[in-house]
């Protein structure tokens, strides 16, 4: 019998996640295997995600379906200054040669919301979504540098300091004298902290800390092709910032 309740809205959103996660096309066999559900559970969920627009059902399987952009953008609504970002950071793109991201501190949860990277270039190590390197990337110590430090401690004991490369800062103490230099310079760079191939560089985007919401602006391209422009991209970044109100 299918679950009700809490359970059943739990699995619903697995099952969203399991097809906005795969390649292609999943099939309904497929899902119920990765949610750990019966068949017939599986299609009863399905059925009110299609029609309600959230899936989609093809020939091959289930894909994300067309009320997915609106939830987007209705997300970007409550994110101000989100409404300019898109041009902000194509104009970004343009100016560094790297990819440019959108990130944002609100409910606790550090996210990626938007970035001129294709969805399809998996080389890059910072997609869109959930934050879980917050510590390690330049976009995340822009942002936490921004918080109250209680705030702040709160967020790093639920989601934890994991030691990704040999150049991830790990210690508490270590990192609130980095995030005092993020505010001293007005920039944060990530050299390799998050991933060994890559730098990022974020600025914090103007508005009050004290808010719902800290916004940033920040950019990753190869180490190598960093450390042979360092400030251009800095300016580059600070450029951008300050076209917003």
């Amino acid at each position: 019998m299918p679950q009700s309740g809490p359970q059943s809205v739990d699995r619903a959103l697995a099952v969203l996640d399991a097809v906005a996660e795969a390649p292609g096309p999943v099939s309904a066999k497929a899902l119920a295997r990765q949610t750990g559900c019966s068949l017939s559970t599986a299609y009863h969920l399905l059925g009110p995600l299609t029609e309600r627009g959230y899936l989609l059902r093809t020939a091959r399987g289930y894909v994300p379906g067309p009320r997915i952009p609106r939830l987007h953008r209705g997300y970007l609504r409550h994110l101000e200054p989100a409404a300019p970002m898109t041009e902000l950071l194509a104009r970004l793109r343009r100016a560094t040669g790297a990819e440019a991201y959108y990130t944002a501190y609100r409910g606790g949860l550090i996210t990626v919301v938007d970035t001129t990277a294709p969805v399809t270039d998996t080389a890059h190590p910072f997609a869109p979504g959930r934050e879980t390197r917050a510590h390690a990337t330049a976009h995340g110590k822009a942002l936490l540098a921004e918080l109250p430090r209680p705030v702040r401690r709160r967020y790093l004991a639920e989601h934890g300091m994991a030691r990704l490369t040999s150049s991830t800062i790990v210690s508490a103490d270590a990192l609130e004298a980095e995030l005092a230099r993020v505010r001293g310079q007005g920039y944060a760079v990530s050299l390799g902290e998050a991933d060994p191939a890559y730098t990022c560089v974020a600025v914090p985007l103007p508005g009050p800390p004290e808010g719902d919401a800290v916004h940033a602006l920040s950019v990753s391209l190869p180490t190598e092709e960093f450390r042979r422009r360092p400030a251009q991209i800095r300016d580059a970044l600070e450029r951008a910032a300050a076209l917003l109100p």
